[in-house]
């Protein structure tokens, strides 16, 4: 038994050091700092948590961002995901692959190019009409999802109200009220 739990320790150490550090050589990963890249500048990927993201020069990776704003001036050569936010693409912008967006806004400016899809799940879309998608463009708005969600807060609210009535008739069930004279 001892040999076998050996055995698999000195597996799992060859493992360990076999393994290849992550490089993130490129990327920009920022968590309440928002990125810029400059007309001249290139990144790989664009990560951010709770900010935002300007681009204006490349980015040759994937533009991911959650709670926050994407502003593309100029090229992204992935996909463009947001959430909870707003993407907005200037005039004669281009993403090569997918915009993405859910619950946030995507406003599309004049001869912006996607070379595969557009999503927008529970959110609007502006575009103008010379924008390009060469594959599906999605939109399901936010009332899809809000209003059935409202839809069972009234139902929750009206039970919980009437609950608490019942439970007040038979409190007051037991006094004399109001009193004789």
């Amino acid at each position: 038994m001892m040999q076998r739990i050996f055995a698999l320790c000195l597996l799992g150490a060859a493992f360990a050091a076999a393994s290849l550090p992550a490089r993130a050589d490129r990327d920009a990963v920022q968590f309440g700092s928002n990125i810029h890249v400059k007309p001249d500048a290139a990144v790989h990927d664009a990560v951010c948590f709770f900010c935002s993201v300007h681009v204006e020069g490349k980015v040759t990776g994937d533009i991911v961002v959650f709670f926050g704003n994407v502003h593309l001036a100029g090229d992204a050569q992935h996909d463009v995901v947001n959430f909870f936010g707003k993407v907005t693409a200037e005039d004669n912008a281009s993403v090569e692959d997918d915009v993405v967006s859910i619950f946030g806004v995507v406003r599309l400016g004049q001869n912006v190019t996607i070379g595969k899809d557009l999503v927008a799940i529970f959110g609007t879309l502006h575009a103008a009409e010379t924008v390009s998608v060469g594959g599906d463009r999605v939109v399901q708005p936010a009332w899809l999802f809000f209003g059935p969600l409202l839809l069972i807060v009234l139902i929750v609210m009206v039970i919980v109200r009437e609950y608490r009535a019942y439970r007040r008739r038979l409190a007051l069930r037991g006094y004399n009220f109001p009193p004789h004279p």
